[in-house]
């Protein structure tokens, strides 16, 4: 135990072993966990089914409604499809319940705009001063930067749309049609400034868009995932092209440990690994929570086998539930 909560101030921290590979942060990478990358590509193990229809998305150049159980890898296959096929950085759109299409599409700052306009006056009184120039307070969203013309998609993950309000769905249906949008903002400009650089959702390297008009020339794959908590409008699924991700098999659940973790804890997990299962059978587990567990029982500084028994069951606790697994 690195804590021993007797208010003794010591340095057992420096005893703590490496921490999951899901969990290593990277500073260089803006803080975000190595999962958000490369690991979290090559560590997903797919079934038939799902490859099957992830080529259908990509043929039809449809999005991908993916619905499954918290832990079935639902966004995590974004990431998968990315790295396999060498689309770049994945944009990721969470949703909450206040998330709406223009959040998604596009933000001007127009009160920052003005601001600046205002210090310039400040600065210089009586003169003709310009105004800034508009591309630097308009940042694309991750569904509008997805839509640039480019020769070959970008992967865009909108995660847990069914946290959205009843409208997004939606909404978000002329903009899959058109593989399009507009910005008034920059379409109201002057003949004379016909294109206007603005910033994307990832990067400083601004981007040209002409006229105000964002179109794409190659469709991205959109992987929309749902944890299937409600019913989407007919016409939002006709336009989808629909993923149901079941749980993983034994087998399935043996290869993610040994991708996550090497194969010696794949052996040593077996135990855990048929816990795991049976545990599955009474209330709903997150392969994340197996992870943990395995990670707990092969890590160098182990306690006794009583306590570590008490921690594994409170890990594999089903979700959901407000009592000991």
């Amino acid at each position: 135990m690195i804590y021993q909560g007797d208010g003794t101030t010591h340095d057992g921290l420096d005893r703590l072993p490496e921490p999951p590979p899901w969990r290593r942060f990277d500073s260089e990478n803006g803080g975000r966990p190595h999962r958000g990358g490369l690991e979290r590509a090559l560590s997903y193990r797919p079934d038939p089914n799902v490859v099957k229809m992830v080529n259908v998305a990509l043929h039809l150049r449809r999005p991908l409604l993916v619905t499954g159980k918290p832990g079935t890898g639902k966004s995590t296959l974004a990431y998968n499809v990315a790295h396999e096929l060498g689309l770049g950085t994945v944009l990721d759109w969470p949703i909450t319940s206040r998330a709406t299409l223009q959040d998604g599409l596009y933000r001007y700052d127009a009160i920052g705009r003005l601001h600046e306009t205002s210090l310039r006056q400040a600065a210089a009184p009586g003169a003709v001063t310009e105004a800034p120039d508009i591309g630097r307070y308009i940042r694309l969203g991750p569904l509008g930067t997805a839509l640039l013309p480019r020769p070959r998609p970008r992967v865009l993950l909108i995660d847990e749309l069914d946290k959205s309000d009843i409208d997004l769905p939606n909404d978000l249906l002329n903009v899959f049609e058109e593989g399009g949008y507009t910005i008034p903002e920059l379409e109201r400009l002057p003949e004379d400034q016909p294109v206007v650089h603005v910033m994307p959702a990832k990067g400083a390297e601004r981007v040209p868009v002409d006229r105000g008009r964002v179109q794409c020339d190659a469709f991205p794959l959109v992987v929309i995932t749902s944890n299937g908590e409600r019913e989407f409008p007919p016409a939002f699924l006709r336009r989808c092209v629909r993923l149901v991700i079941e749980p993983p098999s034994p087998e399935q659940l043996a290869a993610i440990v040994e991708a996550h973790l090497g194969a010696d804890a794949r052996t040593a997990s077996a135990d855990l690994v048929r816990e795991f299962l049976d545990r599955r059978e009474r209330g709903d587990l997150a392969t994340d929570q197996l992870l943990n567990a395995v990670y707990l029982c092969t890590t160098g500084s182990r306690p006794s086998e009583a306590t570590l028994r008490e921690l594994v069951t409170a890990i594999l606790r089903p979700l959901g539930a407000a009592g000991p697994g």
